[in-house]
């Protein structure tokens, strides 16, 4: 039986984010060329990725922290939050959270980011990385959002080498015209 919006808004809640509502209709997102995913795009599709000294080991003990940190840079500097900070999350309504249910019961939902919030330390199993079980023990986070105006996605994920960063996907941040520099 999948999970009811009341649950899911009470598993989501100790990572301080507020369920608004489930999105029933699609949600808008950057359009990358076809072939091409976040973790695949380049720069040259507007590809901004956490600085070297914010990719963490997933057994780094500071690894939630500096996941939070880079997560909320990102995800300022790029335009997911609106003037609520509300923007859209990637849920699984599996109450099993099996990833192989995932497309089935894989759904998006407006969330607002509540003061208290710890995204990466908070253990909230729609916001854990089925992926890290190949690199640790602990809970890593791996989770996608998208901005409410559909410029900017932000997805925090666990790579192959068993680090963990967050790449932020905005394509119009990449064709904002160039002012000239200015003559004296």
């Amino acid at each position: 039986m999948p999970l009811t919006d009341p649950e899911m808004a009470a598993l989501l809640a100790p990572a301080g984010l507020l369920l608004i509502e489930r999105v029933r209709q699609e949600v808008r997102k950057p359009s990358l060329p076809p072939g091409r995913y976040p973790a695949s795009a380049a720069t040259e599709h507007g590809r901004f990725d956490s600085l070297p000294n914010e990719i963490p080991d997933v057994n780094d003990p500071g690894m939630p922290a500096k996941v939070n940190a880079s997560w909320f840079r990102m995800a300022t500097e790029h335009g997911l939050f609106n003037e609520d900070r509300e923007f859209f999350l990637q849920v699984n309504y599996s109450a099993e959270g099996d990833p192989e249910d995932w497309n089935e019961h894989q759904a998006w939902v407006r969330v607002r980011l509540l003061e208290n919030w710890d995204l990466a330390g908070s253990e909230v199993e729609q916001l854990r990385s089925w992926m890290a079980g190949l690199h640790a023990e602990r809970f890593v986070p791996e989770f996608t959002m998208v901005s409410l105006d559909g410029l900017a996605l932000i997805q925090t994920t666990v790579w192959g080498n068993g680090t963990v960063s967050t790449i932020a996907i905005r394509p119009t941040a990449m064709s904002q015209p160039q002012l000239p520099e200015r003559q004296s």
